[in-house]
């Protein structure tokens, strides 16, 4: 018998993807224990702001297609497990210029996986989506049966699920070090407490790379903003309007129709301002493009959806140097398993990367195809 300090897997940054994994790991009866620095679902890392999208047609890879059908399959059965509403299928609308690389991938990726979309042209948009303005040369890639998770609700129902089957969540508790030289007994350090794991999970997203130093994974945290719009209901709500992205002169922004009053949801992916995440704070407005940026991305596009501000976030995004995930086992000790990098376009993924990271720490390998997310791509 283990005593209580010691763990079968320990799983440090118990957010999106620890939470996921956590659930997955307690309901096979493993014993786990999950910390994290703040109490999850949080506003100080990269998944709050009550929702995130999820599309099927991946203009960032089709190779990500297998995937993320899988997440849209555990997500729509986390609603049914929890208390909570996860899914939202408001659909996906995407938008550049005819030329556009991703929509071109979208598109590709849509006819490989024989995946429902509609390419429309700014007109029928326009006709659809009178809140829509776009130029000639624009289309969109509209798919039915997206939408948006409640990101919020994902990580307080896995958490549930966790807690439910046994796991144990150390809260408000930062990991000072991650001792994986005993390859049998991964040492976990906090202020007040030494853990003992056989195998350990660290998704602790911006603080990854300062929890592994002697790795020097090569990730960047980003400071990130949203805001919330107020817009005419007609037009924008989710009963009528789809989540959204939009290409403009190669930046890319999102959004998601008003659900409940919030108003019209605005943020871009790319961008934002490097961080040491230590530093970050809900700051929204420090900086002049904040809100003005996403003003003036409204005011191209959904020029009615340019109303009062009713809400503001600050968040957490880590961006990979190819902005392709980071998914892994240490290279010195196989029973560390990493992963992070997700680059803003993760959260849809936190369903299936819960699965695919208790297979790694229970089996050492995963069903999924991972090689695109290995450590070695960067001579690691």
């Amino acid at each position: 018998m283990t005593n209580e300090n010691e763990f079968e897997v320990a799983i440090i940054g118990a957010g999106t993807m620890g939470m996921a994994a956590g659930a997955y790991l307690a309901q096979q009866n493993v014993k786990t224990v999950l910390i994290d620095r703040f109490d999850p679902p949080h506003h100080s890392g990269s998944h709050h702001g009550t929702t995130r999208m999820i599309r099927h047609a991946y203009g960032e890879g089709r190779q990500y297609v297998t995937l993320v059908k899988r997440a849209q399959q555990l997500w729509e059965e986390l609603e049914k497990q929890s208390d909570h509403r996860i899914f939202e299928k408001t659909g996906v609308l995407g938008l550049g210029p005819s030329t556009s690389t991703f929509l071109e991938e979208t598109r590709k990726s849509a006819e490989k996986y024989d995946l429902p979309l509609e390419v429309l042209s700014a007109q029928q948009i326009k006709d659809k989506w009178p809140g829509i303005s776009i130029p000639d040369d624009y289309i969109g890639c509209f798919e039915t049966d997206s939408g948006l998770i409640y990101s919020e609700n994902a990580i307080q129902a896995y958490r549930g699920i966790a807690l439910e089957h046994g796991a144990q969540l150390i809260t408000d508790t930062a990991v000072q070090q991650i001792d994986i030289t005993d390859k049998k007994h991964i040492k976990i350090v906090m202020p007040n407490q030494v853990i003992s794991a056989q195998k350990a999970i660290v998704t602790a997203g911006a603080w990854a790379a300062k929890l592994l130093p002697d790795l020097k994974l090569p990730i960047q945290p980003y400071r990130k903003v949203v805001g919330w719009f107020e817009a005419p209901e007609t037009l924008y709500h989710a009963a009528n309007f789809p989540s959204f992205y939009i290409e403009d002169n190669e930046k890319m922004f999102y959004g998601f129709p008003d659900l409940n009053g919030e108003g019209l949801k605005l943020g871009r992916t790319d961008g934002g301002q490097k961080i040491d995440p230590d530093q970050h704070t809900q700051n929204f407005g420090a900086y002049e493009e904040d809100e003005q940026e996403l003003r003036d991305l409204l005011q191209t596009y959904m020029p009615k959806a340019d109303g009062l501000l009713k809400q503001s976030s600050t968040c957490l995004l880590t961006h990979s140097p190819d902005h392709d995930f980071i998914i892994d086992h240490h290279p010195e000790n196989e029973n560390v398993v990493i992963a992070c990098g997700f680059s803003g376009h993760g959260f849809k993924f936190g369903s299936v990367m819960g699965e695919v990271l208790s297979q790694l720490a229970v089996d050492g390998e995963s069903e999924y195809d991972l090689s695109l997310f290995a450590l070695k791509r960067f001579g690691l």
